[in-house]
């Protein structure tokens, strides 16, 4: 309930701000991306202003979580190889459990072995 709560805080003055910004800003502009020809480039858009910005905001987030992704791939290599090495070491402590050892009683109860 709390977190609704917060979260209606935080999500409806942001939806005001941008309806806002919207309204205020919505001329158009020519965003050119050929750096030749300024006076009549061949590569451009017009768009409204609150849209370009709103554009570049959504690819400065997708720039910065792939490069939080690609930073961390070292990390998640490691996490696989330790869950991999776990998953081993709980399939041959399985093994070792339903293997009784050859000097003791069958019925005698079975320990582990001392750690090295």
């Amino acid at each position: 309930m709390l977190r609704k709560i917060v979260n209606a805080l935080i999500v409806a003055p942001l939806a005001l701000i941008f309806v806002v910004f919207a309204v205020a800003n919505r001329h158009f502009v020519t965003v050119s991306f050929d750096p030749f020809g300024a006076a009549d480039p061949a590569l451009s858009l017009s768009l409204p202003l609150f849209m370009v910005l709103i554009l570049v905001a959504i690819l400065g987030i997708v720039a910065g979580g792939l490069v939080s992704w690609f930073r961390q791939r070292h990390w998640r290599r490691a996490a696989r190889r330790f869950e991999a090495e776990a998953q081993e070491l709980r399939a041959r402590l399985a093994d070792w459990r339903h293997v009784p050892p050859s000097d003791a009683p069958a019925d005698a109860p079975r320990r582990l072995p001392p750690a090295a």
